[in-house]
């Protein structure tokens, strides 16, 4: 009997190992970075505090894959490929590297941190995608609904649209991530000096 029992149970570890043999493997993924291009700037350092916050963001694109918009409505993303991290998040890490480089709001935080800063910027991505046009044009589209808000108050100081496209020579996934770099620089340097001019003025109005 205990030989039987010894037959049984071989017989079951040999058919999980066979079973486990045929089971599909995962496709490989390439994981990317945002590219950065955006040059140290030389402005005058402020005296208040901002906080960025990342911003709202649809299913679609709340997550790490790249997105495409291959024709009419339809949101698809690239095979074998995403982003190191979800869009909201690598957004707001693009801004907050951008302003770090920028060197004129030396005193930076995120919204996970959680620290009190005298302004807050957030707002909502609408597109953070690729789109094809006209058949084979294509271009790297992101739009953010930029919020400048005052820290203790929550009280919205001002908004704006920001809308960036970037046309692409090739359609590979390199060419797309590279345009999204250079998108992003674009948007950043874009956001940056709206920052800086709107809380400069509810400086001097404050005084």
């Amino acid at each position: 009997m205990i030989r039987s029992l010894r037959l049984a149970l071989l017989a079951a570890a040999l058919g999980l190992v066979s079973a486990c043999s045929i089971l599909p493997q995962s496709a490989p993924v390439d994981i990317y970075r945002l590219p950065v291009n955006q040059a140290p700037g030389k402005g005058t350092a402020v005296d208040w505090s901002l906080r960025l916050n990342k911003p709202l963001a649809s299913d679609a694109l709340g997550g790490p894959r790249i997105a495409v918009i291959p024709q009419g409505d339809v949101i698809s993303s690239y095979k074998g490929a995403r982003w190191s991290d979800p869009v909201p998040l690598l957004l707001r890490n693009r801004l907050l590297d951008g302003f770090q480089r920028d060197g004129r709001v030396p005193r930076l935080s995120a919204d996970d941190s959680n620290l009190q800063a005298d302004y807050e910027l957030g707002g909502e991505l609408q597109a953070f995608q690729s789109e094809y046009r006209s058949g084979h044009q294509v271009e790297v589209v992101i739009r953010y609904d930029a919020r400048l808000v005052q820290g203790r108050s929550q009280r919205i100081l001002a908004s704006k649209r920001f809308e960036v496209r970037q046309p692409l020579g090739e359609q590979t996934v390199p060419a797309v991530v590279a345009g999204f770099g250079t998108a992003s620089d674009q948007l950043a340097r874009q956001v940056i000096d709206w920052t800086v001019g709107q809380a400069g003025r509810a400086q001097a109005k404050n005084q």
